[in-house]
């Protein structure tokens, strides 16, 4: 008895041009020399099914396959997360929402009132005092004998006004009791003027000492006069 003869090539295998019978993986036809199409993964697949199965659904079983695959790999990393996340503290309701804490498993976090301000805002600084008024030139006493210091003589011709200015220059510069006099008023005086004086004294030392002052001042015409009247 002869032996049983080969079982036919499966239609997957065989060349697409010829009909010519081909192993798996090769690469050209044998009988017309035509490169032969690659075989992938979903060709392998589908040869093997319908080696088992009669029946084949096509080739998008593999993808939903695949996808159903990576459905339950990707719920298990969720499950597998969540049950190694458990062990987290949970929040206890303790009853009705109160103000000053929040409770929390084995936690009191006690809620600080808002600080109040302890130091009061400073008073405003008071207003500067204003500069003291400089008094004006002052007038002989009447019916008064002393002495005092002539600082300038101006002409009557030239007027009160200048012999007024000249006087308020002097208490500028810081002399004290300044004051103006007609001399024509006065026998011990030369007529014509209008007397440029500062201070009224009692003897005629204490006169010339202050003309030493006024001269030091920037009077150097400064002398020391009686006045009587």
């Amino acid at each position: 008895m002869g032996a049983p003869p080969p079982a036919p090539a499966p239609p997957d295998v065989e060349c697409p041009r010829c009909g010519t019978p081909h192993a798996p993986h090769q690469e050209y036809c044998l009988e017309c020399g035509l490169r032969l199409p690659t075989r992938g993964v979903v060709t392998t697949l589908a040869t093997g099914w319908r080696r088992r199965v009669r029946w084949y659904p096509g080739d998008w079983i593999w993808s939903a396959l695949a996808g159903l695959v990576v459905a339950a790999i990707a719920t298990a990393v969720v499950v597998a997360a969540t049950w190694g996340n458990g062990g987290g503290s949970t929040i206890v309701a303790t009853g009705p929402a109160r103000t000053g804490s929040v409770t929390t498993v084995g936690t009191t976090t006690p809620i600080a009132p808002p600080a109040e301000p302890t130091t009061a805002p400073a008073p405003p600084a008071p207003p500067s005092p204003p500069p003291a008024a400089t008094s004006g030139p002052i007038s002989w006493p009447a019916g008064k004998n002393g002495f005092t210091v002539v600082l300038e003589s101006i002409p009557a011709t030239s007027g009160r006004a200048a012999a007024l200015a000249r006087a308020r220059a002097a208490l500028r510069a810081g002399l004290k009791d300044v004051g103006i006099l007609a001399s024509s008023q006065y026998p011990s005086l030369h007529a014509g003027y209008y007397v440029v004086f500062s201070g009224i004294y009692a003897s005629n030392d204490d006169a010339t000492s202050a003309a030493a002052s006024a001269k030091a001042s920037g009077y150097a015409d400064a002398y020391p006069a009686a006045i009587t009247s």
